[in-house]
This record gives C-alpha cells, structure tokens and sequence, in this order.
C-alpha cells in the first residue's frame, strides 16, 4: 500500500536551514530539451519554491544549455556512467546512457531533491514531498502490463502489481513473488558521497539487465524503498490497463513515457494516442510550454523592472547559477 502523505505540510516554508532542489537529467543534441524546459515552466506554474537542477552530458551542446539557464535552471556538467560490458539487450536502446543519473547522488550541496525525468510535468505544487523522513527511497510503484515487459515472469502470467489479486503469484512454481518495483521517472532521495561512490563500485558487480538504471536502482534501494501514490508519477499505460486506479483530476505528475506520448513529438497516430485523455494531457504540456509569462526573463520582470532583473541576473551569476557548473571529475 502507498505511504499516505499530508500535503498540507509547509512544504517549501519546513526547514528553512536545509538546501533542497528538483533535479533532472539531459543527454544529446536532440528534441528532449524541450521536455526539460517545459517542466522548468510548470514547477514554476506550480509555484514551486525550489530550483531545478538539470545534470547535462557533455553532448549537450551549448545553445541547449543556454536555454535552460535563461529559464533559470542550475546547469550542470556530469560525466557518462557506463555499465559493465556484456550481451544484454535493453528495453529501449538508448536506456544504457541512463546510468549516467547515478551521478546525481554527487549532488551534495542539496540536503533532498526529487528527480523528475525529462519527458515529466508538474501540474501541481509537489514541494510537500521535500518534508518526507529521511533514510528512505520513495517513488511510485510501476506497471508490468506493457509489451517491454514482456521479457519478465511478471507479464508472461499477466501478474501485475497495481492489481495483485487479479493474477495471484504461483509461488509454487516461481518461487517468493517480486519485491515491490518502482518507475524511476520520478524519486525522493537525499544525496551523499558513500551511497555514490557505493552505487558505481555495486554497478561493476551488478550485470546489467532490460531496464538498465532503473532495474539497478530497485535492486539497490529495495531495503528502504517506500512507495507512494500513483499521482505523483502517473504513467500513461495507468490510463488504459489501470483506469480503476487513476483520478485523473488529482493526478499531480504526469510522466509521458509511453510510445509516441511525448508532447513535442505527438502525431496522434501510435497505439493508444487517439485517447482523449491522452490528448488532453498533451494539450495541458503544450499549455504551459507555450505560456510566456512562465519564461524566467518574465517572472523577474514582474518583481521589478529591468534595475532588478540586472540585479538579480547578476546574484545569480555570482552564485553560478547562469554559468555552467562542470564535475570536477569522474570519480
């Protein structure tokens, strides 16, 4: 079961002491930066009190980059994580650059980010998940039904953990039922030097597997691992193998993960987008994206004129927020 969480908590006012921020991850020179700039504008619809940190390949190039700083993200540089070599075939092909996130644990200026992938938006406040104890991993259970599962015991009985009693676990022939498995689209985590250094050396032990950085994630955290409700992280196969499961109106993070759901590329055409409510929910992404009054020149136009925004660009600069901030190193 989710962990119930109060999201009337102070949220962004809690623990005014500790340092905390989202983060993001964005390799290439493709179309993605799109996404990345689209959830900097709605955690800023959502009136969020924290930044965006947006950990950036060396491929990334440099008008990429400039994008994100002008919509006042923390641009910064991190190197590739690479699994160990072998035969595995990954789910998806471009999985494997995805162990490069790991990095993110390296992050320890911040006390807590939430990581949101790039193909994410926040439609509303999710500040309140900062306040939640620390020493655990909390993310949103996943679903087994798609066809990229299809490698897995877990769809070939059609068992799934969003209805477990539909399809009970044959444990007599498949042994103890699978842990609790979360999407690693979206996550609550603290940063710290021994769980990163510990994740890299676990990572040349650990042969790689379908689902690349996620499978290696669940298995690492699955100790302290907390689930919490599918609102948080919805994605879209919910809608169509789970609707029982989704209220759509008080979904707060939609993840558009599915084949041919991401905003920016939609046609419409694949399996399942002719939905509308996948439709409105690409619409509601091209709302905020298209808004330019959520763009990060406007919002400091608001809070006083061009003399403020000169001084704020320039506090910014001195914090290095409107500069590249590269790692030092791969280690």
């Amino acid at each position: 079961m989710a962990l119930e969480i109060n999201n009337k908590l102070t949220g962004g006012f809690a623990n005014r002491g500790e340092k905390r921020a989202y983060v993001t991850f964005l390799a290439g020179n493709k179309d993605f930066v799109k996404g990345v700039v689209g959830l900097a504008k709605g955690l800023r619809k959502a009136n969020s009190n924290y930044p965006l940190v947006v950990a950036v390949l060396p491929d990334v190039p440099e008008d990429h980059r400039i994008q994100l700083v002008e919509q006042g993200c923390v641009v910064k540089e991190i190197e590739p994580v690479y699994p160990p070599v072998n035969q595995t075939v990954f789910a998806m092909a471009y999985y494997v650059i995805n162990y490069s996130k790991l990095r993110i644990w390296k992050f320890v200026e911040y006390s807590k980010m939430i990581y949101l992938d790039g193909d994410i938006q926040v439609f509303e406040n999710i500040d309140h998940l900062f306040d939640l104890p620390n020493g655990q991993f909390y993310a949103v259970k996943d679903c087994f039904c798609e066809k990229t599962w299809s490698h897995t015991p877990q769809n070939k009985i059609g068992y799934c953990q969003q209805c477990p009693d539909k399809v009970i676990w044959p444990e007599a022939e498949l042994g103890p039922k699978p842990p609790l498995y979360f999407n690693a689209g979206m996550f609550v985590y603290e940063p710290d030097l021994y769980t990163y250094h510990n994740l890299l050396e676990t990572l040349k032990v650990v042969p790689p597997t379908p689902f690349a950085e996620q499978d290696f994630l669940n298995i690492y955290f699955k100790d302290i691992y907390k689930p919490i409700p599918g609102i948080y992280n919805l994605v879209m196969a919910m809608l169509w193998r789970h609707p029982e499961n989704v209220e759509l109106n008080k979904v707060k993070v939609v993840h558009y993960c599915a084949a041919g759901s991401k905003p920016w590329r939609f046609t419409g055409k694949e399996i399942n987008m002719d939905r509308e409510d996948i439709k409105i929910l690409v619409r509601k992404w091209w709302d905020i994206y298209n808004d330019e009054s959520l763009d990060y020149k406007n919002i400091i136009g608001e809070k006083g004129g061009d003399g403020h925004r000169n001084q704020l660009v320039e506090a910014l600069s001195e914090a290095g927020v409107l500069q590249y901030v590269k790692a030092p190193s791969a280690a």
